[in-house]
């Protein structure tokens, strides 16, 4: 089709003529509405982008000798990583004559494993690097689905937060409204009060001074 032609039509349905195959002989061309188009794949691109997820290894880091309260905050880090997706990387640390007792650190590694085996497994085994040993942990859920209910959630709590329509907040609100009203009405009944007479005292009488005796 000639260009004067191509042209025309583009020009009679108010559309744009956009070339999609410079190199093929002859170009290839296409009657579009160039602005919707370049709106809907800056929307595909934005969807893309939301539903990637990105492979993240995060790392905790231990003692052969852990207290067991220390042992169960860093367990609660390695669960919180797990369900969000994500690998970790244990890495229990030897100091000393700790370097000479291999065996604890190994037990350790294999103790978090099984606490949080519902949650992930172990993707690489325990080896010694140095004066450390490392194990990685793989979670069992995908990082998409984790941020679907990740995402879920949060549409939940903020859609029952919306919902909530009888609470303590919302009677104190409504006290401090009645408190207000009540407020309002004494000032509202103060000001279209008549204003009342001021008080006028009478004169006290003029005492007439004594008549002087002997006059």
């Amino acid at each position: 089709m000639p260009l004067a032609k191509a042209l025309e039509l583009a020009q009679e349905y108010d559309l744009d003529l956009v070339e999609v195959a410079a190199t093929a002989r002859p170009p290839v061309c296409k009657l579009m509405d160039y602005g919707k188009f370049k709106y809907e794949s800056a929307m595909k691109a934005r969807e893309a982008r939301k539903n990637q997820a990105h492979t993240v290894i995060k790392e905790m880091k231990l003692r052969p000798k852990i207290d067991p309260h220390d042992y169960d905050t860093k367990k609660g880090h390695v669960v919180r990583f797990l369900k969000q997706g994500d690998k970790v990387k244990i890495t229990i640390m030897f100091r000393g004559r700790e370097q000479s007792r291999p065996e604890l650190g190994f037990r350790l590694l294999q103790r978090l494993a099984d606490d949080v085996q519902d949650l992930g497994f172990v993707e690489s085994s325990p080896k010694q690097d140095g004066r450390n040993m490392i194990m990685v942990l793989g979670p069992h859920k995908k990082k998409t689905e984790a941020m679907a209910e990740a995402r879920a959630l949060a549409d939940a709590r903020k859609a029952e937060r919306q919902g909530r329509t009888g609470g303590p907040d919302a009677a104190a609100d409504i006290e401090d409204e009645d408190v207000v009203t009540d407020v309002e009405d004494v000032v509202t009944e103060a000001e279209d009060a008549p204003a009342e007479a001021p008080a006028v005292e009478a004169d006290a009488p003029v005492e007439q001074p004594a008549a002087s005796q002997g006059a």
